[in-house]
């Protein structure tokens, strides 16, 4: 969670929001939040770190992984991640708007793949960085 929560510190005008993929134990993809930077309503640092981490592996399946992700993600990462087959999420703020792996809603209950999730990872260093983000956005 410390290596996303350090990609999450690189989003810039984006929310901060970082994201690592570990296949057998090592990092495969890093990257954050760039859907302002891109223009690009897809470019979570969830859905950016799959297609990094799929690339690498030349393999759309990513059984072998786990995702790290510092706040829970919404409904078009958590399908995105239920569909790569990546077994385990790690996220650290939950999402009490967005979330969609049971803080909003859980996307799990409908998919027949169903990851392990655990929340609350690092959760005050990942609350900080929201918190922080929105303070320098109201001023």
């Amino acid at each position: 969670m410390k290596c996303a929560i350090d990609e999450a510190k690189r989003s810039g005008i984006d929310i901060p929001v970082g994201c690592v993929v570990v296949c057998d134990g090592k990092i495969v993809a890093r990257t954050h939040n760039m859907r302002e930077k891109n223009n690009d309503i897809t470019a979570h640092a969830e859905i950016l770190a799959i297609r990094e981490a799929a690339k690498i592996k030349n393999n759309w399946r990513l059984a072998d992984c786990s995702l790290y992700v510092t706040l829970e993600p919404c409904p078009m990462c958590t399908w995105s991640i239920l569909n790569s087959r990546i077994r385990e999420v790690y996220f650290g703020s939950y999402d009490l708007k967005y979330g969609a792996m049971g803080s909003k809603i859980n996307l799990l209950e409908l998919s027949d793949f169903k990851a392990k999730v655990f929340g609350g990872i690092m959760e005050d260093e990942c609350n900080k960085l929201l918190k922080d983000y929105f303070l320098r956005l109201r001023k």
